[in-house]
């Protein structure tokens, strides 16, 4: 018999979803442009692409989530890296924000991986203030560069006064109070901030030399080159801290170890003279424990005498202790 053949159903036609809208925020103002875009994903990866001739090792760097601090200089723009501290309130943490940026004759683009305040507080700040927007706008993108660097430098410096409010505290509750395992675990907390801010800051201070001289391309007046200077400073003052904490919290940790030290040596002390204190009751009843005749044993008094010789045996030695400052 032959076969039957049954047509097939066609598949039903797939819509592709839309392309999704790239995330952009853009400031204008006399043929400038400042470009923000917060935790960039491949909607603006592509935007950037199609609006932009950046080089292709640039925009891989902005996909990549880890990449070193560095300023890399062509002949119409500069793209920068840096990294900058983030805390982290879930984990109670620091972490290190990588802030990507291109800067342009005409333009500037910030890329931060993750939404920091500083940045976003600046671009509000000349969406409402129209009066900024034009002063910094005239001088140059490489002066609004340096508006957001200040804010993110701004930003850091509470951060470490944090750090220094926890020594603070870690000193006074080791001197106030006897020493606990609390103690510890505060330190160990203080000095892991301490060690990851030096890894985030550490890398950094070469690359704000390079990015001194590079910004100044993007400067309308000479004389302004004086702010990427100030930036220097800034960073070497947050690594001057820096360093004077890593310091304090390892006198701290020295202290407290050696606070715990003392602790159990006096414990040790005090165990060692209670059992030398002991040593003469221990023996005096041994001796009348014995099963062989002992002198007094039969006198109805000897059991008062012998308790009253313990006892005044007992408080000598802690009288003598005592006098030695033994105890």
């Amino acid at each position: 018999m032959p076969r039957i053949r049954r047509p097939r159903p066609r598949a039903a036609s797939v819509t592709a979803p839309p392309a999704a809208e790239p995330r952009v925020s853009v400031l204008e103002h006399a043929g400038r442009r400042w470009i923000q875009i917060e935790s960039p994903g491949p909607a603006e990866i592509a935007w950037l692409e199609q609006e932009f001739s950046f080089h292709e090792l640039d925009l891989e760097d902005v996909r990549s989530r880890r990449q070193r601090p560095k300023v890399d200089t062509y002949d119409g723009y500069v793209f920068v890296v840096l990294h900058f501290p983030w805390y982290d309130k879930a984990s109670g943490r620091l972490f290190p924000a990588e802030v990507n940026a291109f800067i342009g004759p005409d333009y500037l683009i910030t890329i931060p991986n993750v939404p920091l305040k500083p940045v976003r507080n600046v671009f509000r700040r000349l969406e409402t203030n129209e009066d900024d927007l034009v002063e910094w706008f005239a001088k140059g993108s490489g002066f609004l560069f340096y508006e957001v660097l200040d804010a993110l430098y701004g930003y850091c410096f509470p951060i470490l006064d944090q750090i220094g409010r926890k020594l603070e505290e870690i000193e006074d509750h080791m001197f106030e109070r006897d020493p606990d395992e609390s103690i510890v675990r505060q330190i160990s907390n203080v000095k892991q901030e301490i060690i990851s801010y030096r890894k985030i800051t550490k890398p950094q201070r070469p690359v704000l030399r390079a990015l001194e001289r590079a910004g100044e391309r993007y400067l309308t007046d000479e004389s302004l080159d004086i702010y990427y200077d100030d930036l220097v400073d800034s960073a070497e003052r947050i690594w001057d801290l820096l360093e004077n904490y890593k310091e304090v919290v390892e006198a701290l940790e020295v202290t407290n170890e050696t606070s715990i030290s003392h602790k159990q040596n006096r414990i040790l002390q005090v165990l060692t003279v209670l059992t030398v204190v002991f040593l003469p009751v221990t023996l005096v009843t041994n001796l009348f424990g014995m099963n062989v005749p002992v002198p007094f044993t039969s006198a109805s008094a000897a059991f008062f005498v012998i308790v009253c010789v313990l006892a005044a045996a007992i408080v000598g030695l802690l009288v003598a202790f005592r006098w030695f400052r033994w105890l």
